[in-house]
């Protein structure tokens, strides 16, 4: 099989937020499509791996934030390439870097709570929804959450980021490697960019990054 064939599939890119007592935080997912109209449901698939689905399996509650191409790397690289069980996403000085990263100036919006008590976010997004979730799918890495939305409304008439247009115009271009000083093999994650050393990557390896897995690293060579 040619696996860049699931690279031709068309998705959009959302942050994802919950809130579990204090905590709040959020990660990028890929999918979040309606799948139903009568009566309206929104479907999203997030990675186990991230702290937010474990903090929406507890609460039953999300938000989702439709990335729009007007969005800088820096909104992916701040809920994307770190987890909320290592640093807290929403931390005033965390948000200040962020806001200083997006908008030129420190202490700018970044995100509003919603009526369910949750962030979404305003800086790079130009819609959001409100989701309460009603059934839950294993789907082995991902669960795929089907849900209400209880509120939704645009913030912009940016059109939304696709993910290609994030690979093409957002992400910036990795620089040209190959093995280390020392001979060694470098795997890098056609995602993130995140470079793995050693001859063979194992089969079960996720990136600690995006959270992929061997299917989306290729093998860099001189």
């Amino acid at each position: 099989m040619d696996t860049k064939a699931m690279y031709k599939l068309s998705y959009g890119l959302f942050v994802c937020t919950a809130v579990q007592g204090a905590k709040k935080n959020g990660c990028i997912i890929n999918t979040a499509i309606q799948v139903a109209s009568e009566p309206n449901r929104i479907s999203i698939a997030v990675n186990k791996a991230n702290f937010t689905h474990d903090m929406i399996k507890e609460t039953g509650k999300c938000n989702i934030s439709v990335i729009s191409i007007e969005a800088k790397f820096e909104l992916f690289k701040h809920f994307g390439f770190q987890s909320g069980r290592d640093v807290d996403k929403f931390a005033p000085d965390a948000l200040d870097a962020l806001a200083t990263a997006l908008n030129g100036s420190s202490g700018s919006a970044i995100y509003e709570n919603a009526e369910n008590g949750i962030p979404y976010i305003t800086a790079g997004t130009n819609a959001y929804f409100s989701l309460k979730v009603e059934q839950e799918v294993n789907l082995g890495s991902h669960t795929l959450f089907i849900c209400e939305p209880t509120f939704m409304t645009v913030l912009s008439q940016a059109p939304s980021c696709t993910y290609e247009y994030y690979q093409s115009n957002i992400k910036p271009k990795p620089q040209a490697v190959g093995t280390t000083s020392k001979g060694e093999t470098i795997w890098r994650c056609r995602i993130c960019g995140y470079e793995y050393v050693g001859e063979e990557l194992p089969d079960d390896f996720i990136c600690p990054i995006c959270k992929h897995g061997k299917v989306d690293f290729e093998k860099i060579v001189r």
